[in-house]
């Protein structure tokens, strides 16, 4: 899943950031709310993490302008601005939740899966390939309905190959959206990992579901 912060403050960016990619989140940050809000409305994200405090557009003006083009991504505003009116004026906005400075990172995380559970259970939710089955609200994966289990990078990518079925994947591409860096020719921890998802999706089935396209990338299609 992919998540876009909007944090002024380097060093809590950064750490909100790290924090989350370590949970396997793909995430953009970004420090000024003009280019923030152009980024949301460009990209399809699954949560948006926003400050109100922010250079060029506060971050209220942000989530309204938001909201105004009906995008309709979960939205948790960060504030050092505690008092009852400011969380009321930032759920209004149309905030989904709203969290004060400073916090606990296992707060925000907590928030954060909850928002994500939220949006899944609201949108048509289950992805399905043949009969591969991925629910993001809960993070459950079966083939066959035999629950298969996963690490945290395993399911981001499948997630990723199952979000885009039927189309070339890049190791680019993937290496943005599940590592959340730019492709480094010099390592093979893409390959490696569509090889342990082959080993618990595929091994011992007559039906292959992951594709290698040879000089391309990786395809998720059920033949």
């Amino acid at each position: 899943m992919r998540v876009l912060v909007i944090e002024d403050e380097t060093k809590v960016g950064c750490f909100i950031k790290r924090a989350l990619e370590e949970e396997s989140y793909a995430v953009d940050l970004f420090e000024d709310g003009a280019k923030g809000l152009e980024m949301a409305l460009a990209t399809n994200y699954d949560l948006l993490v926003v400050d109100v405090m922010l250079p060029s557009m506060s971050g209220l003006d942000v989530l309204k302008n938001i909201r105004r083009e009906r995008v309709h991504t979960p939205v948790l505003i960060l504030s050092a601005q505690s008092q009852i009116d400011q969380r009321v004026k930032g759920l209004d906005a149309g905030a989904d939740d709203y969290l004060t400075k400073p916090f606990a990172i296992d707060e925000l995380l907590a928030r954060v899966r909850a928002l994500l559970r939220r949006g899944a259970s609201e949108s048509p939710g289950i992805l399905q390939v043949d009969d591969l089955m991925l629910n993001p609200a809960t993070r459950d994966v079966t083939r066959g309905g035999q629950r298969i289990d996963l690490t945290l990078k395993e399911y981001a990518l499948l997630e990723y190959l199952m979000r885009h079925t039927g189309r070339v994947l890049t190791r680019p591409m993937i290496s943005e959206h599940v590592w959340n860096q730019d492709f480094d020719t010099f390592t093979n921890v893409i390959d490696v990992y569509v090889n342990y998802l082959r080993n618990k999706i595929d091994r011992g089935r007559t039906k292959k579901l992951i594709h290698t396209i040879r000089g391309s990338g990786y395809m998720l299609k059920a033949d």
